[in-house]
């Protein structure tokens, strides 16, 4: 077994045995500092498949991602506070939160918004 490995294995059981989110962050601090990423993910891979149930894994995974939640009412450039939450906002919110916003819309800005997005795709 590798040294590094040995001293990660060493924290986990000392992170097990103190038990508390305190322990915990502390562990999350040394392993960013002492594990590779694709260890990281790997040992983060293994730990969410171990649990009993996708939501606890759901769960888990949430916490951690920190989604951005609903948009706040804008104050004083709606296109900018738009912009300042998607980039907080999981792909989900996004993809939710723009096709409701786009059915929300009268048919004739429909046809705008579509107007516009064929216009920015040939652009790019």
């Amino acid at each position: 077994m590798k040294p590094e490995h040995k001293r990660m294995s060493r924290m986990m059981g000392y992170t097990l045995t103190l038990g508390g989110y305190d322990a915990w962050e502390g562990f999350s601090l040394v392993a960013m500092a002492r594990m590779a990423p694709e260890e990281r993910a790997a040992l983060a891979w293994a730990a969410l498949r171990s649990l009993d149930k996708p939501e606890q894994a759901e769960l888990v995974a949430e916490s951690v991602l920190k989604f951005a939640d609903y948009p706040l009412p804008t104050f004083l450039s709606p296109m900018d506070d738009a912009r300042w939450w998607a980039s907080f906002a999981s792909l989900k919110e996004r993809k939710a939160y723009a096709l409701a916003a786009y059915e929300a819309l009268p048919p004739r800005e429909q046809m705008a918004f579509r107007k516009h997005i064929s216009e920015v795709e040939i652009a790019a």
